[in-house]
């Protein structure tokens, strides 16, 4: 009689730790759909304010018709890919494209001294100074939650409760390659 109150001790005892590893698993992977839903609605924004700064930058940069260009081109790449279910991975490129053109942009604006003293450009850029900001801290949270969550899913024991929940590692957003250059401070400052 011993020997069943002791089964039935263990098997409550594993049932136990099954439910808890299971709702652990549940709440990160809906952190990380948070995190990405933070993410894609400062994404929103940039989308939203790119045609502004195209627009504003338009009359006053003829030389830089291939580059605005390649910014709509991309915002509507990226829009799209928000839009459907994409490999995160390539919306993530996308996202550094976009960033690494607007960056381009930003610096080509110093070339025009009224459109840099515009009104309307000072504010565009403050603008999408706080929401690169807004961007940044949003990538730092989604990859938090996508490190916890691809820890739970690959360490034993939450494994095999992730196994049988088909659940799999999730993508972190890295930024370009390009990116992580340290800037050439010589050429910025025109040394």
């Amino acid at each position: 009689m011993e020997l069943l109150w002791v089964i039935v001790g263990l098997v409550g005892l594993v049932g136990l730790v099954y439910v808890v590893l299971y709702n652990s698993l549940i709440g990160k992977r809906n952190q990380v759909e948070n995190a990405f839903g933070s993410v894609e609605t400062n994404l929103k924004k940039r989308y939203d304010l790119i045609p502004n700064l195209v627009a504003a930058v338009q009359k006053y940069m003829t030389y830089e018709k291939d580059l605005l260009e390649r910014i709509v081109s991309l915002r509507t790449q990226a829009m799209a890919a928000a839009g459907g279910t994409p490999d995160p991975e390539q919306r993530f490129k996308l996202e550094g494209d976009l960033s690494q053109a607007l960056r381009g942009l930003m610096i080509n604006v110093e070339n025009y001294p009224d459109l840099k003293a515009s009104q309307n450009m000072l504010q565009l850029q403050a603008s999408l100074n706080e929401v690169e900001e807004q961007i940044s801290a949003s990538r730092r949270f989604y990859n938090a939650a996508v490190t916890d969550y691809n820890n739970a899913v690959e360490m034993f024991p939450s494994n095999l409760v992730a196994g049988q929940m088909r659940l799999t590692r999730k993508p972190v957003f890295t930024i370009p390659e390009s990116e992580r250059a340290a800037p050439d401070l010589g050429k910025m400052f025109g040394g």
